[in-house]
């Protein structure tokens, strides 16, 4: 298969785990080291698919009617835009993916507004990664190389 077409094929399956809260299949997509830089920090670095799954598995958990609405551009990188909604919010999402060669997504960095969802999506997700302080202080090392 040309890597294109796995690139491409990576990006739709992800989209695709996303709506149907598949989170096996979500990994799938990812590769060993994929890492995510928070959107609600701006600092802290979720590392690996131990970490992203139980963010992602939160994260996307907590979004209902998920729809992703367009993707630009092509090569090693895309921007998927999305919306959602937050209980009674409405989300926008522009999540940047940089693909490693075998098409596989190796970092996801998302852009999510307005304010008011994303502290909405804030108070919904600390609970959850509370229960993982492993995963919250792996994340605050930041964007040093561990």
């Amino acid at each position: 298969m040309h890597p294109e077409e796995t690139a491409t094929d990576s990006v739709a399956r992800f989209c695709a785990a996303t709506r149907a809260a598949d989170f096996d299949a979500l990994m799938d997509t990812l590769t060993p080291d994929a890492t995510l830089v928070s959107p609600l920090s701006g600092r802290m670095v979720f590392r690996g698919k131990d970490d992203l799954r139980i963010l992602l598995t939160a994260a996307y958990g907590g979004l209902s009617e998920l729809r992703w609405t367009e993707q630009i551009g092509d090569g090693t990188r895309r921007v998927l835009l999305a919306e959602a909604a937050v209980g009674p919010f409405r989300l926008t999402e522009a999540l940047v993916l940089e693909l490693a060669d075998d098409g596989r997504i190796r970092t996801l960095n998302p852009h999510l507004r307005p304010w008011l969802t994303l502290t909405a999506l804030a108070v919904w997700l600390a609970p959850r990664l509370f229960r993982h302080p492993g995963v919250l202080r792996r994340a605050m090392r930041g964007a040093v190389t561990p």
